[in-house]
């Protein structure tokens, strides 16, 4: 009798850990209101490195037309962009909502 309470009483505080621990969802697995709801400043999201080709040719005209691809004999160049504003993750509650990144630009 004593094993079962025991067994029970672990179980249950086993329960609402698990309850406590943070969610991974992202806003587009959410439908209905739920969507509507979102609160992003509550979710914390990572910049993200994306690697794309840099290009240097532009032909036009019979030029492109022309071209030949498996005679290019020039090497590609990759160059990495950070997605995600720094200053806008900085932001928590209606002031990351109601960002407007056009307001802060400096010329």
């Amino acid at each position: 009798m004593k094993k079962e309470i025991l067994f029970l009483g672990l179980f249950f505080i086993s329960l609402c850990a698990f309850a406590q621990e943070k969610s991974n969802v992202k806003r587009t697995d959410l439908i209905g209101p739920a969507y509507k709801n979102y609160k992003p400043w509550k979710h914390k999201t990572i910049p993200v490195t994306v690697y794309s080709v840099k290009r240097k040719e532009s032909l036009l005209g019979p030029e492109y037309k022309n071209r030949k691809p498996w005679a290019d004999t020039n090497v590609a160049e990759y160059v990495a962009i950070s997605v995600g504003n720094n200053e806008r993750l900085k932001l928590k509650g209606p002031a990351y909502k109601n960002y407007k990144p056009w307001k802060n630009k400096t010329k």
